[in-house]
């Protein structure tokens, strides 16, 4: 049975969002990854391998070395998919503030 990952479930974890963030400047290797948090490295390496299921990374061999890296295509779909709920909150906000606003002025 072939299970697909969900991209969501994926980047609800705290941990997952950290090794993407570690990820934006550089392609690193598992044990460079695994060196920046206080889990065992398995832990770690459940984490790259949710990751690149759900096709947020890549893996790229460079002899014994295995070399993770975002996938920005996949990262793109995840912001265009998430896009119009931050516009509309931001609109949301913004009619809040005004309220506000108009509030403070009354006082």
């Amino acid at each position: 049975m072939n299970l697909r990952r969900d991209v969501f479930q994926a980047i609800a974890d705290p941990t997952r969002r950290a090794i993407l963030l570690l990820l934006t400047s550089q392609s690193m290797t598992a044990g460079a990854i695994a060196a920046n948090f206080d889990t065992a490295r398995p832990t770690v390496s459940k984490h790259l391998q949710i990751l690149t299921e759900c096709s947020l990374l890549k893996q790229e061999q460079n002899g014994r070395e295995i070399y993770y890296h975002i996938n920005a295509k996949k990262m793109k779909e995840v912001a265009d998919f998430i896009e119009p709920f931050r516009k509309m909150w931001d609109d949301r906000f913004n009619k809040l503030e005004a309220i506000m606003k108009q509030y403070k002025t009354k006082k």
